[in-house]
Formats: C-alpha cells, structure tokens, sequence
C-alpha cells in the first residue's frame, strides 16, 4: 500500500492588503494586450467598460483609478473575464503598480472616492 503524498510548498505575502478593512472585489473584464501583476491600478474604459492599466496622458477614462488588480491577469492572447479587481478596502501603497504619469499623490483621491484606503505600511 502506497504511504501518503506530501507537497511542499512555499507562501511568500506581498503586504498588498494592509488593514482590518474587510476588502471587497468584483470581477473585470481586462482587455486584450494587457499583462498585469497583482496591485496594479487599472481604469475603466468609459466607451467598452473593459479595464486597463491606468495611465495618467490617457483620455478614455481610463485615467481615473478604478480599482486594484488583487491577482495577477494575463489578457495577451485577447480580452480575459474575471479579473479580481479590489474596489474597497485598506492597501499597502509601497505595493502598488502604477502607469505611467501616475503617482501616489494623483492616484489617492481617486481611490478613496472609490473606497480604497492607501496605507503607508512600515515593514516587520
């Protein structure tokens, strides 16, 4: 008789949720050419409502912060469904990843318009 199977595996966290706000997702549609890691501050495109990294020169409404990618999401092979997009709750602003243009100072109000509190979280 076979003994057990054991795994091994290794969890190394990215601090991106920083706080005891419960966070809330919803579900996004990233478009077609985008390959982005989790933490990563996307908009929503006004005309489609598919998402995108947001970038501050943008004019598709894009540019206003929507929400925070809460895992990575490939979307090169075409338009991916599904993204988990964190729309409210606390996170680690050292753990974000912003598009070009944008930084913390113009990314903040747009956030918290939205319910996501940027926290500045001191390492363990």
């Amino acid at each position: 008789m076979p003994g057990p199977r054991v795994f091994t595996e290794t969890f190394t966290p990215d601090r991106l949720i920083a706080g005891l706000t419960q966070p809330v997702h919803e579900n996004g549609l990233l478009i077609s050419g985008q390959n982005l890691a989790r933490g990563a501050v996307v908009g929503k495109i006004t005309a489609s409502g598919k998402l995108t990294l947001s970038l501050s020169a943008s004019s598709d409404g894009s540019q206003v912060p929507y929400g925070v990618l809460a895992d990575a999401c490939d979307a090169t092979g075409g338009d991916l469904a599904n993204c988990p997009i964190l729309i409210a709750g606390e996170v680690n602003e050292s753990a974000l990843i912003l598009g070009t243009g944008h930084t913390l100072a113009s990314i903040r109000a747009g956030l918290r318009d939205k319910g996501i509190h940027l926290k500045s979280v001191i390492p363990a």
